[in-house]
């Protein structure tokens, strides 16, 4: 029997799809379920399975463009248990031993295809329960027996995910007046804050007691304030919205994404933190799905943690504004006459000037760094509140 594998659909409203790269060749036996390509959407990459046991044959090559539903390969399931024996795949040659054999199971076929063929392993990598990523490997290359003054380029086609976010970046400088607005948090009671009730709050809630809630509350607070700053321009028309998305950027091996806390205005500090936490370890192992990305009516964005002291982040189209949270540094600020040391964090408010007027941004800001400032009385219902807010 010939079975046929289509393009799936990534989501609604998708209809092209760019296959980015094979993981069997053609002629190889699969098996079920065994992951034989990846496809690349303007949203999201996925990878296609085989559907049942058999020789695959390959009918679409990686980096063209196909529609959804397409055809892209065929499993001959009548072929049993048979193995295509090629140079690419050495270690199913009887007559060819080789130090790869042991490769780690735990590795995707893409990233053993290329272990192989540069005869090394990994032993751990950055997808879920350790599992190592093609991206893993291709990152790990320059150590890979480099020798002093070797010049050497690689070229890559960008993932259609990566052009579709050059495009839309590019757009929103174009398309919008973009200005960015700064202040500075004291952050030395939310660190306080943290310190004290970190473990009673991951041992009840299975989840850190991050920045992360502090900057989601604070925000869902200044955005009710401010309702203009969560509205988005659509032609000539203003689209105001009466609750709060929060788009919050990851990192990924595939780039930057921005899953979704819907309704962040209703949240508590523990929802928070484990919905962050969920779509986080989502992003990384590679199953995020569109509908965990779509929608979003603020985003925030935090170059900190990778040790940026200050930036003018791009907003994430259609939404008219974007926070920046940067790292935490001790810095002499003053405080009633006197110099003193504090952990500083500077943050910044890019917004669409077109919707958002310069006193709203920065009025706007102003309550976020009182809110940050001053948790107990802003966040948390006061002293008396701490527990019931951090759900303890």
């Amino acid at each position: 029997m010939i079975l046929e594998i289509k393009v799936p659909s990534p989501g609604e409203s998708i209809n092209d799809v760019e296959i980015s790269n094979w993981l069997v060749s053609d002629g190889d036996y699969v098996e079920k379920d065994q992951e034989i390509c990846e496809i690349d959407s303007d949203k999201a990459t996925l990878t296609v399975s085989a559907e049942d046991n058999g020789e695959i044959k390959i009918l679409k090559e990686s980096a063209l463009t196909i529609p959804v539903g397409d055809i892209i390969c065929t499993i001959d399931t009548s072929v049993k248990g048979t193995k295509k024996k090629s140079a690419d795949d050495p270690k199913d040659l009887d007559t060819k031993t080789n130090s790869s054999d042991n490769i780690n199971p735990a590795a995707s076929p893409a990233a053993k295809k290329i272990m192989r063929e540069k005869n090394i392993d990994i032993p751990q990598g950055t997808g879920k329960g350790g599992r190592i990523t093609k991206q893993d490997v291709l990152q790990s290359k320059p150590a890979m027996g480099m020798v002093e003054g070797e010049r050497s380029q690689h070229r890559k086609r960008l993932s259609t995910l990566r052009r579709k976010l050059a495009n839309r970046l590019v757009a929103v400088k174009n398309e919008t007046a973009m200005l960015t607005t700064f202040n500075e948090v004291n952050m030395s009671v939310i660190n306080a804050i943290r310190t004290k009730y970190k473990e009673p709050f991951y041992n009840k809630h299975g989840a850190k007691l991050g920045y992360m809630s502090f900057f989601t509350k604070s925000i869902a607070r200044a955005l009710q304030m401010f309702p203009d700053v969560n509205s988005m321009i659509d032609g000539e028309d203003i689209i105001s919205f009466d609750y709060i998305d929060i788009s919050i950027a990851v990192s990924s091996p595939r780039g930057l994404v921005v899953p979704v806390l819907r309704n962040a205005q209703t949240m508590n500090f523990d929802h928070v933190e484990q919905e962050v936490q969920r779509l986080a370890n989502k992003a990384r192992d590679g199953s995020i799905s569109l509908d965990d990305m779509v929608g979003g009516t603020f985003t925030i964005t935090n170059g900190g943690v990778f040790g940026s002291m200050l930036s003018t982040p791009i907003i994430n189209p259609p939404q008219s504004a974007i926070l920046g949270m940067h790292n935490i540094i001790d810095r002499p600020v003053v405080i009633e006459g006197e110099i003193t040391i504090r952990p500083i964090m500077y943050i910044a408010l890019s917004y669409d000037h077109r919707i958002i007027d310069g006193k709203e941004s920065v009025s706007f800001l102003v309550a976020v760094k009182e809110a940050l400032e001053n948790p107990i009385e802003h966040l948390l219902g006061g002293k008396d509140g701490i527990t019931k807010h951090l759900g303890l």
